[in-house]
């Protein structure tokens, strides 16, 4: 049997998350901190429902999935308004790992083939209220990989394709068969649930994707005290947190609840971080590092790291030399763009930037024109310091553009990493 998969439904209407018993009833929680909830959670990935009658609230909803996406990193399953081979494409495009046909739509039925030829053979799944054996090698041979549905059946196991269960009362120990693929729980406030069904599964012997520790506590050099240092990052930033000290009952705790779990060396009591204050860190990464005595924790962090309230503990400057300079590539493109749209809010007199926008979109688009040209010019000649040169002015003059645009580099890296 396959890993079993725990998903989290979100249905969205007009950019909203819905109750699935009554989707005119909007949960107060907005959807992009319910998705990222379950994402640290450890669900595995997210169904997603697009409710929309108009076309208007059709694209409310696919923006709202793109943000959800640009901050979770589960894949999702996406659909729920397609009339036709196009909205596959756009769910596709927000960054889905794979949509949804519904069956009970005759349009749907004889999209199957067409859209997995054109999109691929795992990008499409089937909703249908019942399947019989015969439907699902049909459904099979045109193209599915997957089929969605609610009642759990004793013919389900004979089914040609494995089954996603929804909205059911799905027992783990008594549905989970051979052909079962995953269950999906309903959309909620509280998503703070699925490490802990995980460890139930385990105990049922029922395969879950569950993160497991290569090194044991016992691996690792404590202090006289039997305590490891922990150096907490955020896993999006890079930047260093704080530091902790974990025991071995604090490591197995934060290894098996998913969120870090530390001993304090002042009350000698452990204490899971967030606990009280709700800024949970969530670690998507643990190392030790070469002597083992030290672990480096990347995390997801909620809200501050730092009692203060500040996001980082280290912030009290002691000393800087003056000729430091950043070449961390993000944060240069972070800080050019950041002064580009400064100049776009606070014009300054004589400024560059301030002339292309006075100018507008006509002139920022032939400057990146003239410098996409440049560059090709200066690589036709075989001289990588020209090309070099030309590249820089036409990235500048290409940050000037998404700043005229709104885009921002989130928006690139987000569409660079869905591909």
């Amino acid at each position: 049997m396959n890993e079993f998969k725990l998903a989290q439904e979100l249905i969205l209407s007009n950019g909203s998350a819905v109750m699935a018993q009554n989707i005119k009833k909007s949960l107060e929680t907005p959807p992009v901190e319910l998705a990222k909830n379950c994402s640290r959670c450890g669900a595995d990935l997210l169904f997603i429902t697009d409710i929309s009658y108009f076309d208007e609230e059709h694209e409310t909803n696919i923006s709202t999935v793109r943000e959800i996406i640009e901050n979770i990193d589960i894949p999702v399953i996406l659909g729920g308004n397609i009339k036709r081979l196009e909205d596959v494409k756009k769910y596709l495009y927000a960054g889905a790992s794979m949509t949804f046909l519904n069956m009970n739509l005759e349009s749907n039925r004889n999209m199957i083939k067409e859209a997995s030829d054109r999109f691929g053979k795992d990008k499409i799944a089937v909703f249908a209220s019942k399947v019989d054996i015969a439907q699902s090698e049909e459904w099979k041979e045109q193209g599915a990989v997957l089929i969605i549905k609610s009642v759990v059946e004793q013919t389900d196991e004979e089914l040609a394709l494995p089954v996603l269960y929804r909205g059911t009362s799905f027992q783990l120990e008594k549905d989970c068969h051979e052909n079962a693929y995953g269950y999906c729980y309903p959309a909620k406030e509280n998503t703070d649930l699925f490490y802990e069904i995980k460890k139930q599964a385990k105990e049922k012997k029922i395969p879950v994707i569950l993160p497991q520790s290569e090194l044991l506590f016992s691996d690792l050099k404590k202090d006289e005290n039997g305590l490891v240092p922990v150096v907490v990052q955020d896993c999006q930033t890079d930047e260093v947190l704080m530091l902790a000290y974990m025991n071995e009952e604090a490591f197995y705790h934060t290894i098996d609840c998913g969120r870090m779990t530390y001993y304090s060396r002042s009350r000698q009591e452990q204490w899971e971080k967030g606990l009280t204050s709700g800024h949970f860190q969530y670690w998507k990464e643990l190392k030790a590092d070469c002597d083992y005595d030290t672990i480096l924790a990347r995390v997801s962090q909620v809200g501050a790291a730092c009692h203060t309230g500040a996001h980082s503990c280290f912030f009290n400057k002691i000393a800087q030399k003056e000729e430091v300079s950043e070449k961390n590539p993000n944060k240069v493109f972070e800080d050019v763009m950041a002064v580009i749209l400064d100049r776009k809010e606070n014009p300054k007199e004589g400024s560059y930037t301030n002339y292309l926008f006075d100018k507008g979109i006509d002139k920022i688009l032939k400057k990146c024109g003239e410098e996409a040209a440049e560059i090709i010019i200066a690589a036709k000649n075989q001289k990588s310091e020209e090309t070099v040169y030309e590249i820089s002015d036409f990235l500048y003059h290409l940050m000037v553009l998404m700043a005229e645009q709104g885009i921002s580099w989130q928006d690139i890296t987000a569409e660079l990493a869905k591909r």
